[in-house]
């Protein structure tokens, strides 16, 4: 449509200057002596035109010619950038394809070929590591830096990667700190600290980073409370030689951390240590805010106190929890120490009836077992003992 357009508008031109040209009679005399020369006005345009058109063409003609070795550079200049841009594309595409050879040559491709090349060292720096070649590895790294200062912080926190996947948690937590001084703390980086301090075993620095994290909502609530407790258990462990330090760390712990298994820990400690009158207090305390079984386990083994009040405040846990073997298995314990056999029988019976974990029935037979030794009962002694010990087999072949 557009080419019969331009074909009717020249055509019309055509006849408006065929039509004028008519009507002009004019001519243009040239004189050169000794000759004259007489030549229409109308040739005289035509040839005007003519000649103008052919210096135009003549002058883009030579003006092509004169640029055909810029044009040529120019194209492989960018026939050059194309190419080291797929290369940087393709390292990228096979480094989470998880072909890291060629992710390394290629990336090794882009990076001689200028095309960011700080990037591409990173790039390089990872396929190494993913290939176990640390040698390479460190050489990337390097270049990474030299290449483009631009990206040190990119490169800093791809550095403390490596090292945290080589355990290197030293270098990692170094990298973090050169990270800190140009870019701040930022979340990204925190857990990576996070991930470095655990395997240090720096603790006190893991409590203070999960809380750090947690706070900004870049930990999950159920993930923070089980490194939480984690770090808890192993800083207990420093304190684990002496009750009076294992009691003033735990009261230092946010109460929103104390959970049923940093007591259980703690009591066990406690008991361990013979500091039966502390992890009874622990254990009635955590009991009223923490209905946990183990606990129930750690207060029947407990000794010493008000026998008694103890088993008239375990009674009225009963009769909340009226299915509770552990607590039953408690009872049975305090009730033995008070020598009241048929109240211990009773309770020892009712953690058997409930049969719903072994470990709680081969607790409750073999205090059977002590009961009818107490009470001079050697056969069924004996048979409490065998049900026991084959409750204990059973469970170390599972």
């Amino acid at each position: 449509m557009k080419i019969l357009l331009w074909f009717l508008l020249l055509a019309a031109l055509a006849i408006a200057l065929a039509l004028v040209g008519q009507f002009n009679e004019a001519y243009l005399l040239l004189v050169v002596p000794p000759y004259r020369m007489e030549i229409s006005l109308n040739l005289t345009i035509i040839l005007i035109v003519c000649a103008l058109c052919l210096i135009y063409l003549a002058s883009h003609t030579a003006t092509l010619v004169l640029s055909l070795s810029r044009r040529a550079r120019q194209y492989r200049e960018q026939h050059h950038r194309e190419q080291s841009a797929a290369a940087f594309h393709n390292a990228l595409r096979f480094l989470f394809e998880g072909r890291f050879g060629h992710a390394l040559k290629q990336a090794a491709t882009a990076h001689e070929a200028g095309q960011s090349p700080g990037l591409s060292a990173l790039i390089a720096a990872r396929a190494a590591q993913r290939l176990r070649e640390p040698g390479k590895q460190e050489i990337w790294l390097n270049r990474a830096g030299e290449s483009d200062p631009g990206i040190k912080a990119a490169r800093l926190m791809c550095e403390a990667e490596l090292h945290l996947e080589t355990r290197q948690f030293d270098s990692a937590i170094a990298a973090l700190g050169r990270l800190q001084e140009i870019a701040g703390r930022h979340i990204a980086a925190l857990r990576l600290e996070l991930r470095a301090q655990q395997g240090l075993g720096n603790w006190d620095e893991v409590l203070r980073l999960t809380r750090l994290l947690e706070k900004r909502k870049a930990l999950k609530p159920e993930a923070a409370r089980e490194i939480r407790i984690k770090a808890h258990r192993e800083n207990l462990r420093r304190f684990s030689s002496d009750a009076q330090d294992l009691l003033a760390y735990f009261g230092k712990i946010p109460a929103a951390e104390q959970g049923p298994k940093l007591c259980t820990r703690v009591a066990e400690l406690l008991l361990a240590l013979g500091a039966h009158d502390e992890a009874r207090s622990l254990l009635e305390s955590a009991l009223e805010r923490h209905w946990e079984p183990e606990l129930l386990r750690l207060y029947g083994l407990a000794e010493g106190g008000d026998m008694l009040a103890r088993i008239a405040r375990a009674e009225r846990w009963q009769t909340q929890n009226p299915r509770e073997p552990e607590l039953s298995l408690a009872l049975g314990r305090l009730c033995m120490r008070q020598r009241l056999w048929g109240k211990a029988k009773h309770y020892f019976e009712t953690a058997l009836a409930t049969r719903e974990q072994a470990e709680t029935l081969r607790e409750a037979h073999f205090e059977l077992a002590r009961l009818a030794d107490e009470l001079e009962r050697p056969e069924e002694a004996n048979r409490h003992y065998r049900e026991s010990a084959a409750l204990g087999h059973e469970r170390k072949s599972s």
